[in-house]
């Protein structure tokens, strides 16, 4: 059993740990300061720390990449249990340093919830994409992040091209 394993199976720890104690993410010392039970809202504090800073003092964007990577797809498998999940594409787009520390938001509405369950019934399959963005401590949003993630049933095997 790996670490990760044994953090996932330990009955009397919220989400909201299991996130912050999730090993790749020790190191960036990350705060979750909102996580709805349904996993559709989330709000991650990532401070600006030495190790995570870049020459300049922003936050490195592998940081804030490596936090919003998994994200999406542990909600989706949260709100769609039964069906593995993985990130397919992650588009990072600075808009201005992270030079304090920085909030993510993510939101998982309605809107997309309905398309996914509307692509699951009719296809058994999804792939949706998330937007989520970093703020910085004066409100300013500094990194927007484009997530889509693939839903597919469980023991899904992409088709081997030839």
């Amino acid at each position: 059993m790996t670490l990760r394993q044994f953090i996932a199976r330990i009955p009397f720890i919220s989400d909201a740990k299991r996130l912050e104690w999730h090993p790749p993410f020790w190191l960036m010392r990350l705060k979750v300061l909102e996580l709805t039970q349904d996993w559709r809202k989330l709000r991650i504090k990532l401070p600006q720390s030495t190790i995570a800073s870049n020459m300049h003092g922003g936050i490195f964007g592998g940081f804030q990449a490596s936090l919003a990577d998994p994200l999406a797809a542990f909600a989706c498998a949260k709100v769609f249990p039964g069906y593995t999940v993985w990130t397919r594409e992650l588009i990072v787009d600075f808009k201005h340093a992270a030079n304090s520390d920085i909030v993510l938001h993510f939101d998982f509405d309605d809107e997309i919830k309905n398309k996914i369950q509307a692509d699951l019934e009719s296809t058994g399959r999804s792939t949706p994409t998330f937007e989520m963005y970093f703020k910085r401590s004066d409100d300013t949003i500094c990194t927007v992040i484009r997530n889509t993630v693939a839903i597919r049933p469980l023991g899904y095997t992409k088709p081997s091209v030839q």
